[in-house]
Parts: structure tokens; C-alpha cells; sequence
């Protein structure tokens, strides 16, 4: 077995980077390539057709289901054209995953043969089985019914035959089973919301979009090692190993020289992105060994988080062609950092952004304070729901580390605009609202140019950072459907926005004119949101004990964070807006609770595996061979000059027998605690169970197999350890 080890080892170190070939074309010409963009629209269907899905795509008008056959008509020449054979509805169930059914262009012609045949109605539908996907309790099993349906706003895509058709997911009933039907209702609620804000402004705004930017966050590992850890492969983390000697302490690694085999792997991940329209613009090492970052172009926030989910599904099968494996999990590694997904959020109208600042005018810099103002008071209202929205059992390993966000949600303004509003609250109601554009810095070294500074720096504690013109919403996990966070995100910044403008409109009623009421209304949810505000050190003790005076959701149980989305306040917002209603909800909870607690479970079986059948054998076999020693020893020497000698090895041979024993004790009270937890049936009180009860005793497990890792015969130990996972060669 050590041996086994040790040859994986070596392999892992001689591979070289694969040879990538690059397409003669610029990026921008092969972009889209497997995309059935606009362009191609106009190519393949009817003029009359092409316009009126412009029209859906770009002004959300109802799709016209008469036109249906032609669309689908125009896909599938194209699609053939590309060696397409089959096709399937793309979409995002509540696995964090997405899920495809595979479906080929054929049908019988009446005659003995076959014909390729894709009509509209296969285009607008299909009837995947609903009952084999997390409900909630929405469907039972019997009753297996459901439906996915083309989300036209989406374009259709190639993945190597088939034909790829993004789409929502719902039941038989109607409820939402996924996360993209959701996600539609509540950008469709922020735009109707901010679009009537607008209008105070600029009467001509007539759509106001959410775009995103996300940034992936992954850590590689050398396939071979990967499949020598059972517990990276069965549940994406590392359950026990001990910090390498050098790990991330040097600062070394962040922005660093991206090794050659990473580099081509990044290089054929990029191209492959780029055919499918996801716009890949950053790429650099991460702070932690073997941890790197991918970032895109903005983009409107359904597209962007469907080609997030097809980044990452992209990302582990090009890894394993250059022989890496993909780790997605927010906590892979104890000791370094984790990773995360910041989510970079704006809004912005069909004619400019409206978090950007400074204006041009008086008026749009008040546009920027009302829409800034506004956002904090949806974050403050739902500042619990924010955190559940991106929790879960892989997550919480990351939230509160000195590398991530704490677990409690506040937003950094930066001192420029905090100062700003500070003025703005105590100010007379006339004065113009001031804010300085970027600065330029003059450095004394005369080759320099002249640096320009933004109007706010950063601070890599806060959750919810203002950067110029977005906020980064930073707590969000590596592995998590981005979609989550911005359902819940735009539904609080929703309901702030309506809520503002029907107090606006109630002053103008009474006879104040509109820019005194839309002050009045702006300093007061100012003084309201004043909580939320926070420009210090959010790892700080200090800030836990403030938190919690300030009356914001300080909670660190993750099966309790999730009661934030059943909150009276939480469902009265979803169901205002007509996002989600109680039912929906309440399922989406209880997927939430068997989810992290079936997460937890597996974790424990597999920790319970390798204790009883890698570590502890291994110990033992060590043992056996020091206890051979010890007698030897005797047997050579005279029994006064043995003592001496072999004093160490009976401290370890006592010490292993002390921390195997442990071992194994843990390992019997898991069990128990496992077996405890899982006669409860209720999945609240049983996902509450796992956090209380079975977690703290694998963390109790991994100290003892730690310690012995350090004192047991480096050719003994069959794991691969982090010295090895975590430096590519």
C-alpha cells in the first residue's frame, strides 16, 4: 500500500501539461461558436419570427406559441449542421447541479423507417420524471409528474451531439422544482420595482436589468492522488490530514506564476467556454496552493448563472483531460483558504448603470443615494434570509475563517460614500448631493503615470461590499448555484424599492414636491438602516458582541440559519412579489434539511471507513513494527542500556495505543450519534441533530488521526497527504 502511494506520488510530479490547440481565429471570432445566438436567429428562422423573438427576449413579452414549430425548425438545421443527433431540456433541479434526459431527432414515418423530426412543441416542453428530484414533499412518488419548459431569454447550446435547451422546472401542480423559474419572477420583480423609482428620475427608462458577475473559485488536484484520498472523492473534502509544512503562510501563491500544466488547462477551458458564449476575461492563482480563480465579463443575471453552471460542469471534464481533478467543494483543505463565488451585483436601466456615481447632475447623484439607500434597506430587512441564501453544509466550513466573510451579513461603503450619506442624513434638504469621481494619485517616480483611485477601497471582511459601482456579495460558496443568493437579493432590494416609492407617493400626495418627499424618504430609511453599516474588522470578537446589539442575525447553526426562509416577514416579501409562495418555501426547507443532512451523514460513514480500515491498521502495523524493535533491542543490549534505548519508540508505541483507542471510541459514539439522529423524523430537528451531535465528534476523530499522521512511518501512511495535494509539479 505505501508503495502504491508512493508511485502516485511520483507519476503525479513527471506529468506535463498537455499540448493545447488553439483555434486559428481571434476569440472574438470563434465566440458563440456552439451558440445559438442572435446572429444565428437571424440566419435560420422567418424575418417575422426573428423579430418577435426579440421582442420576448428583449422586452419579456409573452412567446407566441404559433411560432413555435418555425423556431425550432431554424435550431435544428443549425444544430444538424453541427453534428447534432439528439437533444435535451437543460435545467437547474435543487441538487446544486443540473440534470439533462437525452432525447434523439426520430421518429417512425408511417412507412417501416425513421425520420429526424424536432417540433415546437418538443422545443417548448418535455415531461421529465419530477418525483426523482429533491420536492420537498411537493410530489410523492407516485404522483411522478412534472414539467420543464424553454426559457426562451436563454439561448440554446452544443454540447458535443446534442442540442442543449435551457428551461425551468416545475410540478404538475405548478410549484417551482428548480432554481431558474424563481430566479425569472424575482429579476422580473426588482425591474418592475426599479423601473417606477426611475421614472422619478428619467421618464424615458423603460427596463432596468440585474447583471452579475461571478468569480469562480476552484482548487486542482492531480487525478491519481485525488483517487487515492476515498474522502476527496466521495465527499469533495479532505475529512483528515495535517497541515503541510508550507502551505499558503508565504503569500506566495496569490498572483503568482500559473504552473505550465495549469496553464493548459486553463487555456482549453477558456476556448471551450468561450464557444458557448461564457465571456472568460480573468484568470490568476488564488491565495491558497493549488487554488486558482476564473472570472467573466458581466452579464444579465439569468444568462450569467446558466453559464456558471455550465462553466462548472465544463470545468471537471476538461480537468480530467489534462489529468486534474476539479475541487468545488468551499472547505477542501483545513489549515488554508477556502473558496468562494463573490457574486458581483448591479443594476442598471437601458440607458446607464444606477449604482454608478458621480453623476453628471444634481439628479443623478440623488438616482445614486435613493438606489444605494435602497439596496441596504433590502439587506437590513432580510439580512438573515441573505445569509440562508447562501448556507449550507459545505459552505459553513468557509463562513467565518480569517479568509472569507463571517457569518453575518454587513455591508462596506468605503469612507467617501459613507461620509456622503452621513451628510446626507444631517443636511438641509436643498443642498446638493456632492461625489467626487475617481482621484488621480501622483506617485515621485517620474516613468509612473498618474494612478487613478477609486471612490471606495476594499475590505475583504465584509459580506456585502460596495466597489464603485456594484456590490459584491462575497459570502457566497464555491460549489452553490448562484442563483440562490440573487433570488433572495433581489427580492429584499424589491420590496425596498416598492415600499420606497409607495411612501414617496404618498408625500407628493399630500403636496410636497417629488425631490423634498424623495429626501425625506431617503434619510429616514438612512437612520433605519444605519445596522447593516459596517466599515470595520468583520473578524473581530468585537464585531460578533456589536452584530448582536445591532440586532442583526448572528446565528452559526447552519440548519438554523435555513428557518430564516419560513420568517413571516421572509414569505409575506416572496409571496408580494409573486417569486415564491408558503408551499414553495416550506419544501425548499425541507430539501435544505435533508440535504445538509445527508452531506453530514456521508461524510461520517466515510470518516468512520478510513478510521477503521485505513488509519487504524495502519497505526497497529506501525506499532507492530516498533514493538519488533523494542524486543530486538532487548534481546542485543543488556536491559539497563534497552531501557534507554528504546525509551522513544515505547512513547509512541503508548501513544498510538492511546490515540487509536480514541479513535475507535469516536467511531462507536458517531455511529450511535448517527443512528440517534436518524430515528427523528422530523428533518428540522434531524438536520439540527447532525450539526449538535455527530459533527463535533468527527472534528473530536480528525485531532486523534492528525496526530498520528505526524508520529506514524512516512512509507507506512497510504494517504496521500497535504504535501502532495496541494503542490502541482
Amino acid at each position: 500500500m505505501a508503495n502504491l502511494r508512493f508511485q502516485v506520488v511520483e507519476e503525479a510530479f513527471k506529468k506535463k501539461p498537455l499540448e493545447v490547440i488553439s483555434p486559428a481565429e481571434r476569440p472574438s471570432e470563434y465566440f458563440g461558436k456552439f451558440v445559438f445566438t442572435r446572429d444565428k436567429m437571424f440566419k435560420y428562422l422567418p424575418h417575422d419570427v426573428y423579430m418577435k423573438m426579440v421582442d420576448v427576449i428583449d422586452n419579456g413579452t409573452r412567446l407566441d406559441r404559433s411560432i413555435a414549430d418555425a423556431v425550432a425548425k431554424g435550431i435544428k438545421q443549425w444544430a444538424e449542421e453541427n453534428g447534432v443527433t439528439h437533444y435535451t431540456h437543460w435545467f437547474q433541479p435543487l441538487t446544486e447541479g443540473t440534470a439533462e434526459k437525452h432525447d434523439a431527432f426520430i421518429e417512425h414515418d408511417g412507412k417501416g423507417g425513421m425520420l429526424e423530426e424536432f417540433s415546437g412543441k418538443l422545443l417548448m416542453q418535455q415531461e421529465p420524471d419530477a418525483s426523482s428530484f429533491p420536492s420537498g414533499g411537493i410530489r410523492n412518488t407516485f404522483e411522478a409528474r412534472g414539467y420543464s419548459a424553454w426559457d426562451p431569454t436563454s439561448p440554446v447550446f452544443i454540447i458535443d451531439d446534442t442540442l442543449c435547451i435551457p428551461t425551468i422546472f416545475i410540478s404538475y401542480t405548478g410549484e417551482a422544482l428548480d432554481y431558474k423559474a424563481p430566479l425569472l419572477r424575482a429579476l422580473r420583480a426588482v425591474n418592475n420595482a426599479a423601473t417606477e423609482v426611475c421614472h422619478y428620475f428619467y421618464p424615458e427608462v423603460k427596463k432596468v436589468t440585474c447583471n452579475l458577475g461571478w468569480e469562480q473559485e476552484y482548487f486542482l488536484v492531480d487525478e491519481g492522488l485525488y483517487s487515492a484520498r476515498p474522502d476527496l472523492m466521495l465527499t469533495g473534502r479532505t475529512l483528515m490530514g495535517h497541515d503541510s509544512a508550507k502551505n499558503q503562510q508565504m503569500d506566495d501563491h496569490y498572483f503568482g506564476t500559473i504552473p505550465d500544466r495549469v496553464q493548459a488547462f486553463m487555456k482549453d477551458l477558456e476556448i471551450q467556454a468561450l464557444e458557448l458564449s461564457i465571456p472568460c476575461k480573468t484568470r490568476h492563482n488564488e491565495v491558497a496552493p493549488n487554488q486558482f480563480e476564473l472570472a467573466p465579463i458581466y452579464e444579465d443575471t439569468n444568462l450569467a448563472v446558466d453559464h456558471n453552471m455550465l462553466l462548472m460542469s465544463l470545468m471537471k471534464r476538461v480537468a480530467r483531460k489534462h489529468g486534474f481533478r476539479v475541487l468545488l467543494h468551499e472547505k477542501p483543505f483545513a489549515g488554508i483558504n477556502g473558496s468562494g463565488k463573490h457574486n458581483n451585483w448591479s443594476l442598471a436601466t437601458d440607458t446607464g448603470v444606477l449604482l454608478h456615481a458621480p453623476g453628471k447632475t444634481a439628479k443623478d447623484n440623488l438616482r445614486f443615494v435613493v438606489f444605494i439607500v435602497e439596496t441596504l434597506m433590502g439587506v437590513y430587512r432580510h439580512n438573515g434570509l441573505l445569509k440562508a441564501s447562501i448556507m449550507s453544509a459545505t459552505n459553513a466550513h468557509r463562513l467565518g475563517g480569517n479568509e472569507a466573510p463571517p457569518a453575518i451579513i454587513s455591508s462596506f461603503l468605503g469612507k467617501q460614500l459613507s461620509e456622503l450619506l452621513q451628510h446626507i442624513e444631517n443636511a438641509d434638504k436643498n443642498e446638493l448631493f456632492v461625489m467626487e469621481g475617481k482621484q488621480g494619485m501622483k506617485l515621485d517616480i517620474p516613468e509612473i503615470p498618474e494612478l487613478l483611485i477609486d471612490n471606495t477601497d476594499r475590505n475583504r471582511t465584509s459580506p456585502f461590499a460596495f466597489t464603485g459601482n456594484r456590490f459584491e456579495f462575497r459570502a457566497v460558496g464555491s460549489e452553490a448555484n448562484c442563483a440562490s443568493a440573487m433570488i433572495a437579493l433581489n427580492s429584499a432590494v424589491a420590496e425596498a424599492l416598492v415600499d420606497f416609492k409607495k411612501r414617496v407617493d404618498a408625500l407628493i400626495a399630500k403636496g410636497e414636491d417629488t425631490t423634498g418627499a424623495i429626501i425625506d424618504v431617503v434619510r429616514e430609511d438612512l437612520r433605519t438602516c444605519k445596522p447593516i453599516h459596517f466599515d470595520g474588522n468583520g473578524y473581530s470578537e468585537e464585531w460578533v458582541v456589536e452584530a448582536t446589539a445591532r440586532g442583526l442575525d448572528v446565528e452559526k447553526s447552519c440548519p438554523l440559519i435555513f428557518d430564516r426562509y419560513l420568517d413571516p416577514e421572509t414569505i409575506r416579501m416572496f409571496e408580494s412579489l409573486g417569486v415564491m409562495n408558503a408551499k414553495e418555501l416550506a419544501a425548499r426547507n425541507e430539501v435544505k434539511w435533508e440535504t445538509y443532512t445527508k452531506k453530514i451523514q456521508i461524510e461520517a460513514r466515510v470518516m468512520g471507513d478510513l478510521s477503521m480500515n485505513h488509519i487504524i491498521p495502519i497505526a497497529t502495523q506501525y506499532q507492530s513494527q516498533l514493538a519488533k524493535n523494542v524486543l530486538n533491542m532487548f534481546e542485543i543490549f543488556s536491559r539497563e542500556e534497552a531501557e534507554g534505548l528504546t525509551a522513544r519508540n515505547k512513547g509512541i508505541i503508548r501513544e498510538i495505543a492511546e490515540r487509536t483507542q480514541a479513535i475507535e471510541t469516536g467511531v462507536e459514539e458517531l455511529v450511535e450519534a448517527r443512528k440517534v439522529a436518524n430515528r427523528i423524523e422530523n428533518v428540522r430537528e434531524r438536520a439540527i441533530a447532525y450539526h449538535d451531535n455527530v459533527e463535533p465528534i468527527m472534528e473530536t476523530i480528525r485531532y486523534q488521526i492528525d496526530k498520528l499522521e505526524l508520529i506514524v512511518s512516512d512509507e507506512c501512511w497510504t494517504l496521500p497527504k497535504y504535501r502532495e495535494l496541494l503542490f502541482i509539479r
